[in-house]
């Protein structure tokens, strides 16, 4: 970031971190075991689309990273724009490692066209307990969080959010500052 940018205020967005991604696989066995959570078979990658001038040219590529990466993994693929304007990639996949590291490549391949400071999250859905639960992964700050959505009008289940930041911040690169646990209410998955 040069002078000029910060005299203008105009910032340059964080690349993102992939790799902490991987946690999620060992951390499995915690939520199935101690918790009674399994995986729902389904994740979603979030990202911010590009600007209009480079949107032709990366929608062609986006479309072939889909077919590209269904095709090599095996997992079903579908895309989905959401009201606030973000993208997301939603990946169903029944096999958890196969899912997670589809999620992986998914953010690899955005990274390696261009889309890197685009990321925004992955979110992996589990069942088994009182409600869904979400596990988030922020690309910008490399770290997870909980999301425990209670089904009623907007609001979350707290107390269980951080019931499970306890149980598995040993495991998990876990977010230390709630106010950035951000819900996604309305992620499609």
């Amino acid at each position: 970031m040069g002078l000029l940018d910060v005299i203008l205020g105009r910032g340059k967005l964080k690349e993102a971190k992939r790799e902490p991604l991987f946690a999620l696989s060992t951390a499995r066995i915690t939520l199935e075991t101690e918790l009674g959570l399994r995986p729902a078979g389904v994740a979603a990658v979030c990202f911010k689309p590009l600007s209009a001038g480079d949107f032709v040219r990366a929608e062609n590529e986006l479309q072939e990273l889909l077919e590209v990466t269904a095709r090599d993994s095996g997992s079903r693929l579908r895309r989905k724009s959401d009201e606030f304007g973000f993208e997301w990639l939603v990946i169903e996949d029944p096999d958890f490692e196969d899912l997670v590291t589809t999620v992986h490549l998914v953010g690899s391949e955005l990274h390696a066209r261009g889309f890197g400071p685009q990321l925004l999250a992955a979110i992996f859905k589990f069942e088994g307990g009182k409600h869904p639960v979400y596990w988030i992964y922020g690309y910008k700050r490399g770290t997870f969080w909980p999301f425990v959505p209670t089904g009623r009008d907007q609001e979350r289940d707290n107390a269980e959010e951080l019931e499970l930041k306890a149980k598995l911040e040993r495991e998990l690169p876990v977010e230390q500052d709630t106010s950035v646990w951000f819900a996604m209410f309305d992620a499609p998955l």
